[in-house]
């Protein structure tokens, strides 16, 4: 976080409370425990009073307690508020899969969405669910990142993992393995490129990104003797990049990039498919990974774990990746906002101006 943040007047971040048999009441506790938090933006959390409430006596929270809200323009500063969403009994299986518990991480969802669509929140940071028991009519989607892109009418987004000033996007995210070779075109990996690119200008304040590509098969490839994918589809997808003036190299052999630490040489990484990125980085980032939606009109983060099941209820749970979210949302929300104001300042027209032309 910069100083500036702390400075101006602190944005209103939406949390959707996700599943609510998992860490996630338990990181929330622990990140708003910390008073100065409330320095740097307003907290307003979708949520259930009486899981809140459950989840404290579990944990044995006796210093922290919600101002509780039935709409989220009743929010006050300095304080981690609660946006009530039901008063029913709500049965919570600690550590469990139920039904109930996929009802209520949607019932967050579509509020605070509504809400970032109206303003009311500036930006937008959603504690894990379970993929499985979220399905429904109205959420048939296999993730956070594919709902949001239907929800505000985004067709090229990008999966971008973030630690620090290590960035990490994938070119396929929530599909089968089996799958990836035929997803992959060279139409496809340009648009996830150009998304990449544009996100690393406007969210991350860098003026001239330099961008990796990994290749999809074992060594690149070797020159097609381990598949054609890179000759075929990756390579002329890097140079119709650079052709278009965005530094893209590659592709890398995935193995030997991150054993040597090359990421260090480029502002982000492009994998191909999710194991292929998510497993170095998750190693990497020393839990303060950090899950960012690159291409959107709105800013929305995570943590970059799940649920966490197996300790849902022991008091063990790290907040570092979710608090990482928290810092990243509001520094992604600042850096936008500089961007287009040193353009607009430049071309003589306001931000409202710029934004409505599609920046």
């Amino acid at each position: 976080m910069t100083e500036q943040v702390v400075k101006e007047k602190p944005l209103v971040v939406g949390i959707t409370q996700g599943d609510i048999n998992s860490i996630n009441y338990e990181i929330i506790f622990k990140v708003f425990q910390d008073l100065r938090m409330m320095d740097l933006f307003t907290p307003v959390v979708y949520g259930t009073a009486k899981v809140a409430s459950y989840h404290r006596k579990v944990l044995n929270v006796n210093n922290f307690s919600f101002n509780i809200i039935r709409r989220a323009d009743q929010a006050q500063a300095r304080k981690a508020n609660l946006v009530n969403l039901t008063d029913n009994e709500v049965k919570i299986d600690i550590g469990k899969s139920t039904q109930v518990a996929g009802e209520l991480s949607l019932m967050a969802l579509e509020a605070a969405t509504e809400d970032l669509k109206n303003g009311v929140i500036d930006v937008l940071v959603t504690l894990p669910i379970n993929k499985k028991n979220i399905q429904s009519p109205a959420f048939n989607f296999s993730g956070h990142t594919e709902y949001l892109a239907q929800k505000f009418n985004t067709k090229d987004y990008l999966m971008l993992m973030v630690a620090n000033n290590f960035r990490l996007g994938l070119v396929s995210g929530h599909i089968p393995l089996r799958a990836v070779g035929d997803y992959i075109t060279t139409e496809l990996l340009m648009k996830k490129i150009e998304v990449l690119n544009r996100s690393l200008i406007y969210d991350f304040g860098i003026r001239r990104p330099r961008i990796a590509v990994l290749g999809l098969n074992p060594h690149a490839g070797d020159g097609g003797l381990l598949g054609k994918e890179e000759e075929e589809v990756i390579i002329p997808a890097i140079q119709k990049a650079n052709d278009k003036g965005i530094l893209t190299y590659g592709p890398f052999p995935a193995d030997g990039f991150f054993a040597y630490n090359d990421a260090k040489g480029f502002d982000a990484v492009l994998a191909m498919y999710h194991d292929q990125g998510m497993i170095p980085f998750k190693a990497l980032s020393y839990n303060e990974g950090v899950n960012f939606t690159a291409g959107l009109p709105i800013i929305r983060t995570s943590p970059a774990h799940g649920t966490a099941y197996d300790i849902a209820g022991t008091d063990v749970a790290s907040p570092d990746s979710f608090r990482q979210a928290l810092y990243l949302a509001v520094d992604v929300y600042r850096n936008r906002m500089q961007t287009l104001e040193l353009e607009a300042n430049a071309l003589g027209v306001s931000v409202k101006q710029s934004e409505d032309n599609g920046h």
